[in-house]
């Protein structure tokens, strides 16, 4: 357990010199805060856009505040998951490559040790950078729409955070797989896009691909009877996609 915390506090020591722990945080929190800004201000934005008729009244209905706080996931599903798989892309293959997994890798240093420390400091760094985003998103929600549910915005951040949490260990996955970081990168978002899809082409199968939505249906208000099918079915599939990336780093032969 002593080398595990060692290697926990390298991945965070690296990630502090990489600055991952200064800007993630910061463009998750300009995520989640302009998405209620800019509904609340869209009327005034319209109106100074310019090339409409003269006498054009814009008229745009405010969402609720569960809706514009389900608005505020749906940013983090486009352009977080894109921060996230760009920020840890490299996190097991530019080690193989430079060579320093071959010093790292030393007894007792086991391959699971350092496959769960990376993908532990890279959980830990997205869950900070996630909740300060989703409570920017929360904070402009009551200043300029309203008061969501609170029990119902907390079921469905800790819903997304699953997903979030799903697409932090496919990243691990294929950043163990890969020797290139960025087709790690893009084998996650491809990943991603066809779980998405199976969610919907074949609902009665594995369906890890519906959290996203759900996550923003929980937020709403609304519960699905499928919703604890899927977060165990993700539970154990991101158990299983650590076990895979550790047993390939065993048998990787590294440089």
């Amino acid at each position: 357990m002593a080398v595990w915390i060692v290697l926990f506090r390298k991945e965070w020591l690296e990630a502090w010199r990489s600055m991952k722990l200064v800007w993630m945080p910061l463009v998750f929190a300009l995520l989640g805060a302009g998405q209620p800004v800019s509904a609340y201000f869209m009327p005034q934005i319209m109106e100074h856009a310019g090339n409409l008729p003269e006498g054009a009244v814009i008229s745009i209905p405010l969402p609720s505040p569960s809706e514009a706080l389900a608005q505020v996931m749906q940013q983090f599903g486009t352009l977080g998951v894109l921060i996230v798989v760009l920020a840890f892309m490299g996190t097991v293959s530019s080690e193989i490559a430079s060579g320093t997994a071959s010093f790292t890798l030393v007894k007792p240093v086991s391959r699971l040790s350092v496959v769960t420390a990376k993908w532990a400091s890279a959980l830990s760094i997205v869950w900070v950078s996630y909740a300060i985003g989703f409570g920017a998103g929360w904070y402009y929600d009551e200043m300029l729409i309203g008061s969501p549910d609170a029990a119902d915005a907390i079921m469905g951040f800790l819903a997304y955070g699953l997903w979030l949490s799903l697409v932090v260990s496919i990243t691990v996955l294929f950043s163990t797989l890969l020797r290139s970081a960025a087709g790690a990168a893009f084998a996650t978002l491809a990943l991603t896009i066809v779980l998405s899809l199976a969610s919907s082409l074949f609902p009665r199968i594995w369906q890890p691909g519906a959290l996203p939505g759900i996550a923003g249906s929980l937020v709403q208000g609304i519960r699905s009877e499928q919703s604890a099918v899927v977060l165990i079915e993700t539970f154990c599939g991101i158990a299983m996609l650590i076990a895979i990336a550790s047993f390939l780093l065993r048998r990787k032969a590294l440089p």
